[in-house]
């Protein structure tokens, strides 16, 4: 079972999980993160570190998120690893929480 980033990343985009994957099955987008499901090794050390609450183990994700399932497995394949941890985005902390973002992910 992989863990899953959600929603809640998008516009945010904290990298803290970034620093305590092992495996480094991050991959970045431009306003989002996503775990490769091949590469997650179900550690969950990102779980506690990621400030916007956006990553569930596969089987907690909400219903209202499971569309982010196969999301994070697709653009796994697309984007590119990242392995250090970056400045979050500028407004982060404005779009922390918010629902309904799911139309502004960048791809």
């Amino acid at each position: 079972m992989a863990y899953v980033v959600t929603e809640n990343c998008i516009k945010c985009k904290y990298t803290d999980c970034v620093d305590v994957c092992p495996v480094d099955c991050f991959h970045e987008g431009p306003n989002f993160l996503v775990i490769d499901p091949d590469e997650c090794i179900d550690c969950t050390l990102c779980v506690p570190e990621c400030p916007a609450e956006a990553i569930f183990a596969e089987d907690d994700v909400p219903e209202d998120q499971r569309e982010f399932i196969a999301l994070n497995a697709e653009l796994a394949k697309q984007w590119p690893a990242i392995v250090e941890r970056k400045a979050p985005l500028p407004d982060a902390d404005a779009w922390r929480g918010k629902p309904g973002k799911r139309a502004l992910l960048e791809r």
